[in-house]
């Protein structure tokens, strides 16, 4: 029975006409989605010959298929490992939210295939596992690379530093003994006047 819908269902769509706004194909500023023409005189209001099509009820699925899959499975969204026990295999399949990460994807993944729960999103889902382990791969060389580039410029930076604070040393001690020979001179000087 469902699969008879399901076929009627494509079908119908198959020769639904695209539905968009009157006169859309020709002026920019029209949008191209569906609005109704409501002119006194529109041809396409009218359902004159040679015009596009209106939205009517025969172009529309049976409702016994509404929201199902090409498959014939319910969608029901799933963000986290916790939504995929409460799918019911035989009837529904797992569509996995856009916001999840690829890292929590993969491991949804994983788990529907352990309980055989088939994953709308994708076609291929072994496919998109490799792809997301050897992207992460990538990363993690890159991140590595990254690291010891920056350890060898610390290496690198590091005597300077040193030199620098050695100069400082050296400048400070020369400051340092010109400041004491100066008090020295003005002692003496105090001494001479009293």
């Amino acid at each position: 029975m469902k699969k008879e819908l399901l076929e009627i269902r494509k079908k119908k769509k198959s020769k639904k006409p695209e539905f968009i706004s009157q006169d859309s194909w020709k002026r920019k500023r029209i949008r191209k989605r569906w609005q109704r023409p409501k002119g006194f005189q529109s041809k396409m209001r009218l359902t004159k010959k040679g015009y596009r099509k209106l939205v009517s009820t025969g172009y529309g699925s049976p409702k016994e298929v509404y929201g199902l899959d090409i498959s014939g499975l319910e969608k029901v969204t799933v963000n986290n490992l916790s939504d995929l026990n409460k799918i019911d295999k035989e009837a529904q399949g797992a569509l996995i939210s856009g916001k999840v990460g690829n890292k929590k994807r993969m491991e949804i993944i994983n788990k529907a295939k352990e309980l055989g729960i088939t994953v709308l999103n994708f076609k291929d889902t072994e496919k998109f596992v490799k792809k997301v382990e050897e992207d992460m791969k990538n990363k993690k060389e890159k991140k590595t690379k990254r690291l010891e580039k920056k350890k060898a410029t610390e290496k690198k930076k590091a005597p300077k530093k040193e030199e620098k604070k050695e100069a400082e040393k050296t400048e400070t001690t020369e400051d340092t003994k010109k400041e004491t020979e100066k008090k020295e001179k003005d002692k003496l000087l105090t001494k001479q006047t009293k």
